[in-house]
């Protein structure tokens, strides 16, 4: 049965880390298929990427989908034996990447594209037999960015975030590395 566990934190919460645990768990002995959507453009980035990619387990597979989960979910279909649980890491990033990427769109097209895509990779895990765990950061405690394009990332991670809850089955935020759960399960799994 196909499930999607949000979690949530600030910068450093804690989040990616208990989401790894979670996905560790959930799979059991298992491979967890991790999507990265984090892209190397400078050298702190490339050690936050070698960060997490060393606290992977070696059984783990990792594809990098900075722009489109969904397709290269897609285009791995009948490649390799499916792993039964996916952790996307991170909505954020994936959000910037794309904002940069059609960076010019008008403003509502650039939010309703983004918006439907969130919701088509939780649609797209909800018609498979796969269990996700999305990791995203909270932007409702921080400050209002001080530029244009800050805000806009700010209200539509938020939107995205949001959409992706409403889609989730269970909700944890991630607090100075403690989980707090926010949307428990209906069926009280995990």
């Amino acid at each position: 049965m196909s499930s999607i566990h949000l979690v949530l934190g600030g910068i450093r919460s804690g989040k990616s880390a208990y989401a790894e645990r979670l996905a560790a768990a959930i799979a059991g002995c298992q491979p967890v298929l991790y999507i990265a959507t984090g892209i190397a453009i400078d050298t702190e980035m490339e050690e936050r990427i070698q960060r997490h990619q060393q606290r992977r387990p070696p059984n783990w597979q990792t594809l990098e989908a900075s722009l489109n989960p969904v397709g290269a979910l897609q285009d791995r279909v009948g490649t390799i034996d499916p792993a039964p649980v996916v952790l996307l890491d991170s909505m954020d990033v994936w959000v910037s990447n794309l904002m940069l990427e059609h960076e010019g769109t008008p403003r509502l097209e650039l939010d309703s594209r983004i918006v439907g895509a969130a919701r088509r990779f939780a649609d797209y895990i909800s018609e498979t037999d796969r269990q996700a765990v999305v990791v995203s950061s909270e932007v409702g405690y921080s400050l209002v960015a001080t530029t244009s394009m800050g805000r806009q990332f700010q209200d539509l991670l938020g939107t995205v975030n949001q959409a992706m809850a409403e889609a989730a089955d269970q909700v944890t935020m991630v607090v100075a590395g403690l989980p707090v759960p926010i949307k428990p399960a209906a069926t009280g799994a995990y």
